[in-house]
């Protein structure tokens, strides 16, 4: 899980008093997709969008790997989070300027 992305997260919601028991959930449940998301990447980068696969019959053929669409699902989660949330590049705050 990564810390930076959680306080930015946490920052976001507390410049909104918005820090509510609903709103911190769904920041984990951002961060959780988020990992599962990048180990959906990782194995894309390791066996690639389609990988050979042995059929019952013992012939090799192309299969696509389930990564390709699981890291989409994953990401449209952290997407629909992100709007529950109403966090936007045009309405992010920072209280350091040299941040934006």
């Amino acid at each position: 899980m990564d810390i930076k992305i959680k306080e930015s997260l946490m920052e976001q919601l507390a410049f909104k008093g918005a820090c509510v028991a609903h709103f911190e959930k769904l920041i984990n449940d951002y961060l959780f997709y988020c990992d599962q998301e990048m180990k959906m990447q990782r194995d894309i980068k390791k066996r690639g969008i389609t990988y050979e696969a042995v059929s019952v019959t013992g012939k090799i053929y192309e299969k696509e790997n389930p990564a390709v669409k699981s890291a989409v699902m994953f990401n449209k989660q952290k997407l629909a989070i992100l709007k529950e949330l109403e966090l936007k590049t045009d309405n992010v705050q920072s209280d350091n300027e040299d941040e934006l």
